[in-house]
């Protein structure tokens, strides 16, 4: 490996070793262990058929890579093995304990265009009493089971209980190419019943991908990444959005959503199909994919033997707005080694691109360097918050994100190898993107009037295999 390629390697992002890493999946605490499956395909760059990647840790910040967990092995999962979500379910073990079942989109293709024709998806389960040993596939779900007036685009289950029930939503592409979320309901976790469906009030997007549920503060969200939205000045900038809307009722009573109240969780230009889960101290934690589907700019520049991250896990609230934050879990914090503040008039220089970066107490206009090839600025008088990159090398192809804000407050950062990820306002926003510096030091510059602005070292390593 270069020591370019070295620089890229994030210290406390999951990423693979090699090969490809998309949506996060089946999202978990197990019997104390924290569990993230995600979409692998280990033969990238050459062609592959994706499966489920697996890393496993006891506090969020040490992690092992246990491997590949899934891959295609059935008939109704042939060309891959797509998104989903897991469900711990107390006493259903055969010796009395608690079962992880995981579900997820076996895809498979077949001579068509793919989204009328020629693909069949299929909801299929696995179990698990340890969180590593894989029952035997069992598929719940067929094509045959969806309404009639769907595609062949629905995928992506997340289940969750509720109230002695389960449920699981999928997201769906209807026949007139308007995206939509399907409900079912169950009593058991296998057997599932059609309940319904949630759809827009007038068409946002042509498929809404990625599904969750979350419910915080007695109140429900529905998180969905709509495909087809016309990109705008200062929203809707990626090719694909990753929002929630928040919900005037249940979940369960929802059938229609007012699309103007969709809310993007992430304005950065690497932000896509995140997945929340509760654990076992009752947060709400969310993973992203700091990539994003089909994009015009690369992940894995000068021939990198491996390709995207995932977010840090995200700890999510509700604001006293009624909208969602996120900040990193508290356990990023005992990363924080050597600190010294950022000087206004010099900036501070780190050993390498591994940081943690905090502005407190901002007021009026803000610039931000870092390495002079990442710029992040703010203009009270306008109203907006820039990411822009100054070096196209660095940027792979990525130019600028505008966020509308009142004011920036607050700002924190996370450097690391090659992932970014921004804080504004405790979490009222975030911007997340890939970096590729350059330099082998990390030069902070700032121009801006705040109450302090401190630096860390952060340490933490690659996953262990």
């Amino acid at each position: 490996m270069s020591t370019t390629h070295e620089r890229w390697t994030p210290h406390f992002h999951l990423a693979p070793r090699k090969g490809w890493l998309n949506d996060p999946n089946g999202l978990c605490q197990f019997h104390g262990t924290y569990h993230v499956f995600y979409q692998a395909d280990p033969a990238w760059p050459a062609p592959g058929k994706k499966g489920w990647g697996h890393f496993a840790s006891r506090d969020l910040v040490r992690w092992e890579d246990l491997g590949e967990a899934l891959m295609p092995s059935i008939p109704e999962d042939a060309d891959g093995v797509y998104s989903g979500s897991a469900l711990v379910v107390a006493g259903s073990a055969p010796n009395g304990g608690d079962l992880l079942r995981l579900y997820y989109t076996g895809n498979v293709k077949y001579e068509g265009d793919h989204v009328h024709t020629g693909r069949d998806a299929n909801e299929i389960m696995v179990t698990s009493e340890d969180g590593i040993s894989l029952s035997d596939k069992e598929v719940l779900l067929r094509p045959e089971d969806y309404p009639s007036d769907l595609t062949r685009h629905v995928r992506d289950p997340k289940v969750w209980e509720q109230d002695g029930r389960y449920y699981m939503v999928l997201g769906a592409r209807r026949s007139d190419d308007v995206g939509d979320v399907i409900l079912y309901e169950s009593a058991d976790a296998v057997a599932w019943t059609y309940r319904g469906r949630i759809e827009s009030a007038h068409p946002f997007g042509y498929m809404w991908e990625c599904p969750n549920v979350i419910q915080l503060g007695g109140r429900d969200y529905l998180v969905v990444c709509p495909q087809g939205l016309p990109s705008e000045p200062t929203r809707w900038q990626n090719l694909y959005q990753a929002g929630y809307f928040p919900l005037s009722q249940g979940i369960l009573e929802t059938t229609q959503v007012d699309e103007t109240s969709f809310v993007e969780l992430d304005w950065g230009f690497d932000f896509y199909a995140p997945q929340v889960f509760e654990d076992e101290k009752g947060r709400c934690i969310l993973i992203g994919w700091m990539g994003m589907p089909d994009a015009e700019y690369t992940s894995a520049p000068d021939d990198l033997a491996w390709c995207h991250c995932l977010t840090v896990p995200r700890e999510v609230t509700v604001g006293a707005d009624g909208l969602l934050r996120q900040w990193p879990v508290a356990e990023i914090d005992g990363l924080r080694g050597f600190a010294q503040p950022v000087n206004p008039a010099v900036g501070a220089i780190l050993p390498h691109h591994h940081a943690d970066i905090e502005l407190l107490g901002i007021e009026g206009d803000l610039e931000m360097g870092l390495d002079g090839q990442l710029e992040l600025s703010f203009s009270a008088s306008e109203g907006l918050l820039r990411m822009a990159f100054a070096d196209e090398k660095a940027a792979s192809g990525r130019t600028e994100r505008v966020l509308p804000l009142s004011a920036v407050r607050e700002l924190r950062v996370l450097v690391d190898g090659s992932a970014v990820e921004v804080y504004v306002n405790h979490g009222e926003a975030v911007l997340s993107t890939r970096w590729f510096p350059t330099a082998d030091t990390l030069l902070v510059t700032l121009h801006a009037s705040c109450e302090s602005a401190h630096s860390w070292e952060m340490g933490g390593e690659p996953p262990r295999a």
